[in-house]
């Protein structure tokens, strides 16, 4: 095969555009997959991705179509899975950008576009789901011109799902990706652009070969069609595997020159058994060997027992690495609240903080709710493009930290579900934070304790007090709880609260006996004596009491926040 009759080419689009569905069409057209084999989103190995309608883990296959090797990446569409496209591109020529008519172009649409000029790629822009009654596709038209600088009638329109102008696309992918230039004669050059690990080889790592040619010898190497064919060569201009026999992921991508992305939101997970640790343990790390952005390091609290600090892309990447724990291996498991990675330089008491470029893409008729929105955020408007005369971007700096949990969900809600948003990490900036200390009975609960900026100080700590308040058992004595705020850099124990210090307190009050209930009639001096006997019994075990907080607390106080 030469490499003029061979195309690399990935698909690129938002989240849900219909990026597996066109790879299936591609798939039954090229005759790569028999009719009775086939299945919806075939390309997507894990149930979770099936069961989402998302592509998590990128995945290449080799289609043969009238005399050419067309080479496709199917890659996520999701912002929490950004290198995977980033490294997917690296090993082809071109690009399909598919945008969905019924949404138009949408957050992550821009990041991979701009991912694809940035390596000087090819752009096949695309409508899907034209079928659909509530397409707007002279709009989304108008957009992609906009956008691109480009005719009209360089965009196809078609419908993955019913195969309409499909073959056309396929035909635009041959006549405008040019083939790859690698010398077949030149020494050996390749890229890794992915691996899987495999109990039985080892890791496998996904190759382009740039220039000349890797041949068999002792290590397997072959084709995805989609699953792996052993094959003999792989020559300049094919996408194929390598099984490495390597053990050690990290060392592996080290030594073929992978970046590692770097986390962005920590959590740390613990087997809710406490005997669950080993087998928790080992389920991180199997996953960790399929998942190089996976970040793991054993962490243990007196409440808790021993668990994990993890490192995660985004809150769906933690999401999926939760889900796939509890699926695959069988765990039950408690997670933390999610939470950024402070620098602080202790020399200089300075706390550091991350810092994201936030863009929302939403229709001109929501852009007031959207900037109330943005205004209850710690950040600074940037600017505000126009995409067409109907749809904008609103580009806003933000601390990581505001957007984290429940940001998302609030934008859906102000814009009826129609922006969407992406964000990338800028230079981190000075914070000023707080930590806020919890004491119950008078006593510090050192695991409760949590960084705050010093803003939200007096809003955090009233909700975990009255969390705290609703979740701790009743005592024979009334039980306090105060929330009190401390600089990050005081180094001194805190054993009882410091008024000056306490933001927020609740009161669990006594459970209380009915001590007169045997009395009937007679002197209510005699009730009045029983009652002050009782109080001043209160007062002695409140002023010594202790109270033991059960992990269920714990647990619960999790999911609540």
């Amino acid at each position: 095969m030469s490499t003029e009759n061979i195309r690399n080419f990935a698909i690129i689009s938002h989240i849900d555009h219909g990026k597996s569905t066109l790879a299936d069409r591609f798939l039954e057209i090229t005759g790569t997959v028999p009719k009775e084999k086939m299945r919806s989103q075939l390309l997507d190995q894990m149930d979770l991705e099936r069961e989402k309608g998302i592509t998590i883990k990128l995945q290449p296959v080799r289609m043969e179509y009238k005399g050419y090797v067309l080479n496709l990446i199917d890659t996520p569409g999701h912002i929490d899975f950004y290198s995977e496209v980033k490294r997917s591109l690296k090993a082809v020529e071109g690009v399909i950008l598919l945008v969905d008519a019924t949404q138009g172009v949408q957050a992550q649409t821009l990041t991979n576009l701009y991912l694809a000029k940035e390596q000087n790629l090819v752009i096949v822009p695309a409508i899907n789901k034209i079928d659909l009654p509530n397409a707007r596709i002279e709009e989304v038209e108008k957009e992609l011109v906009q956008l691109l600088g480009i005719k009209k009638e360089k965009i196809i329109k078609i419908s993955a799902k019913t195969g309409e102008n499909v073959e056309k696309l396929l035909e635009a992918i041959i006549k405008e990706i040019p083939y790859p230039k690698g010398d077949p004669l030149a020494s050996l050059k390749t890229i890794v652009f992915d691996s899987l690990y495999d109990p039985f080889k080892g890791i496998i790592a996904y190759v382009r070969v740039i220039d000349g040619i890797l041949k068999k010898e002792k290590k397997e190497i072959g084709f995805f069609k989609p699953q792996m064919v052993p094959a003999n060569e792989l020559k300049a201009g094919e996408i194929g595997y390598i099984a490495t026999g390597e053990k050690n992921l990290e060392k592996y991508l080290k030594s073929v020159g992978w970046e590692k992305p770097q986390p962005m939101i920590f959590a740390s997970i613990y087997p809710y058994k406490e005997a669950d640790f080993v087998t928790l343990k080992d389920a991180i790390s199997k996953l960790k060997l399929n998942d190089a952005a996976l970040f793991f390091e054993e962490e243990s609290l007196p409440a808790l027992g021993r668990g994990f600090r993890c490192g995660f892309l985004g809150m769906l990447h933690l999401e999926v690495t939760v889900e796939r724990l509890r699926r695959e291996y069988s765990l039950e498991i408690i997670v933390t609240t999610p939470q950024v990675n402070y620098k602080i330089i202790k020399e200089e008491k300075i706390v550091k903080e991350p810092w994201v470029n936030l863009k929302i893409i939403t229709p001109q008729k929501y852009l007031s709710k959207i900037m109330e929105l943005l205004k209850q955020l710690r950040g600074e408007y940037k600017d505000t493009h126009y995409l067409s005369s109907e749809r904008l971007i609103v580009e806003y700096n933000v601390a990581l930290a505001d957007i984290l949990t429940n940001f998302y969900d609030r934008l859906k809600s102000v814009s009826s579900g129609y922006a969407s948003m992406i964000y990338a990490p800028i230079e981190p900036r000075k914070a000023d934070l707080v930590k806020l200390e919890v004491f119950v009975a008078g006593h510090i609960v050192p695991n409760l304790e949590k960084i705050v900026p010093r803003e939200y100080a007096a809003k955090e700590a009233r909700k975990l007090a009255l969390a705290l308040k609703e979740l701790l058992p009743r005592q024979n004595f009334a039980v306090p709880i105060q929330i009190a705020t401390k600089d990050i850099f005081d180094t001194q124990k805190s054993n009882k609260p410091s008024k000056n210090r306490i933001i927020a307190r609740e009161t669990i009050p006594a459970l209380r006996k009915d001590v007169i209930a045997p009395l009937y009639g007679g002197d209510y001096t005699r009730k009045k004596k029983l009652l002050q006997k009782q109080k001043k019994g209160k007062k002695k075990l409140a002023a010594r009491g202790k109270v033991n907080i059960p992990n269920e607390v714990f647990i619960q106080l999790l999911k609540k926040h």
